[in-house]
């Protein structure tokens, strides 16, 4: 008797996606705040995130954290996917202790800062119902830091970065 595993790239869209809200929801819940917007907004979220990575639009998925009573940023988070899938990779992981240990480092935000998620796609997106055009806050001030690939599926992957205070 032999067995036969398929992976389609499909698989790959569903396990990545996935895994990115998994992240934004660990950065969220880890920095101190609550996910309860972040879950209450899931479908949409991940129809969008889906509809993209699918499409090979999808630039980058962008948490920010504000202070709502100015709107300027506290920290934020970007993952940007990249595209290289290929069925003969095999590979599937999320580096969650990576990713706990950036939140560590990028610390605890104020109990009142709020948050928002948004993405960046290229030219020629397909439209994605419950989405629209928004702008993100400056980073002006601010330092990018890598933490590298966190999410990985056939090739198919996520690459995570912060902004922190210069």
């Amino acid at each position: 008797m032999s067995a036969v595993a398929v992976f389609s790239y499909t698989h790959s869209v569903v396990y990545v996606a996935d895994n990115i809200l998994k992240s934004l929801k660990d950065i969220i819940r880890l920095s101190g705040l609550d996910p309860a917007k972040l879950a209450n907004d899931r479908t949409v979220l991940l129809r969008g995130i889906s509809a993209w990575i699918e499409s090979r639009h999808l630039e980058r998925v962008t948490l920010e954290i504000f202070d709502p009573k100015n709107g300027r940023l506290v920290v934020r988070w970007d993952i940007e996917v990249v595209y290289t899938w290929d069925v003969s990779a095999g590979t599937f992981w999320t580096d969650t202790e990576q990713l706990k240990w950036a939140i560590r480092k990028a610390g605890l935000v104020p109990g009142e800062a709020d948050y928002s998620v948004s993405v960046s796609n290229k030219p020629g997106r397909p439209d994605v119902s419950g989405w629209s055009s928004c702008t993100l806050r400056s980073t002006d001030g601010m330092v990018r830091q890598s933490i590298g690939t966190t999410v990985e599926h056939n090739g198919l992957s996520a690459n995570t970065t912060y902004w922190r205070k210069a």
